[in-house]
C-alpha cells in the first residue's frame, strides 16, 4: 500500500514537470518571429516579392533605360524625361485625353530605344550569335561598372560605333547600357567583328546640306504641289482621320 502511494505521488510530480516544460516550450516558440506568423502570411509575402520583381524586370525590358545602373532614372536627360512622363500618366485616369497624349509620347520614346536594340540584334545574328543575342542584350539594373572586364576598350569601341556608324540616335547621347554589351563581346573576342559589321550594315549617313543656289527648284514641282485636291478629298480625309483614331485606340489598348 505504501509503495502504491509513493508511485502515485511520483507520477504526479513528473506530470506537473512535463506540463511546465511544455508551457515553457510553447512560450519560447511563440516568441520566435519565424514561427509566430502563419504559413499563409509568409507565402503571400514571398509571392508579393516575386510579383514585384517580375514587374520591375518587365518595366526594365520595356523602357530600356539608357543608364541601367541608375535606379532613380534621373542622371540622364532622356531617362529623366521618360520617367517623368510615366509618373505623370500614372496620376491620370486611363482613357482620358491627357492619358492618351502621354501614352503616345511614352510610346515614341520606347520605339526609338527598341529600334536601336533591334539594330544590335541584327548585327549579332549576322555574326552568328542568334541564340545568344537576347542574353547579350539583356542589361538590368543589377549591372555595375565594377563588373566590367575591359572598360577602357569597351568605351573606345562605343565611341567608334557612334562616330563611324548610324546605330544610335543622333539627338541623344550614347546609351551606357551598350557599354556592358560591348564588354561581353570583347570577352568573346568579337568586338572588332561587331564594329566591322556595323560599318557595313549601318554606315554613317552624310548630313544633307542646304540646297544649291545654282539649281533652283523647278516650277513644275511647285505646280504639282499646289494643285487643287480632286473631288471627294473631304471623304478621303474623313476616312484617314477615322483610321488614325482606330490606330490610336488600338495603341492605347496595347500600351495598357
Amino acid at each position: 500500500m505504501a509503495a502504491a502511494q509513493a508511485f502515485i505521488q511520483g507520477w504526479r510530480k513528473t506530470r506537473s514537470w512535463l506540463v511546465c516544460c511544455w508551457c515553457c516550450l510553447g512560450a519560447r516558440l511563440g516568441a520566435c518571429p519565424a514561427l509566430s506568423h502563419p504559413l499563409s502570411s509568409r507565402c503571400s509575402e514571398m509571392l508579393r516579392y516575386f510579383d514585384q520583381l517580375g514587374k520591375r524586370k518587365q518595366a526594365q525590358a520595356t523602357n530600356l533605360w539608357n543608364e541601367p545602373a541608375d535606379d532613380t532614372h534621373m542622371e540622364r536627360d532622356d531617362d529623366r524625361e521618360l520617367y517623368n512622363l510615366l509618373q505623370k500618366r500614372a496620376r491620370l485616369r486611363q482613357g482620358s485625353e491627357g492619358y492618351r497624349r502621354l501614352s503616345f509620347d511614352i510610346s515614341a520614346h520606347r520605339q526609338i530605344r527598341r529600334e536601336v536594340k533591334d539594330r544590335w540584334r541584327q548585327i549579332l545574328e549576322v555574326l552568328g550569335f542568334s541564340t545568344e543575342a537576347d542574353g547579350l542584350l539583356d542589361i538590368t539594373s543589377t549591372a555595375s561598372y565594377s563588373s566590367l572586364r575591359q572598360p577602357l576598350q569597351a568605351r573606345q569601341l562605343l565611341t567608334a560605333l557612334a562616330e563611324q556608324t548610324s546605330l544610335f540616335d543622333r539627338h541623344c547621347s550614347l546609351p551606357e547600357r551598350y557599354l556592358f554589351v560591348l564588354d561581353r563581346l570583347l570577352i568573346l573576342d568579337a568586338g572588332d567583328d561587331f564594329l566591322s559589321a556595323a560599318r557595313c550594315y549601318y554606315p554613317l549617313e552624310a548630313e544633307e546640306g542646304p540646297p544649291s543656289e545654282e539649281e533652283p527648284p523647278s516650277q513644275e514641282a511647285v505646280l504639282v504641289t499646289l494643285s487643287p485636291a480632286p473631288q471627294g478629298g473631304e471623304e478621303e480625309e474623313e476616312e484617314e482621320e477615322a483610321a488614325v483614331m482606330d490606330e490610336e485606340s488600338l495603341l492605347v489598348k496595347l500600351i495598357e
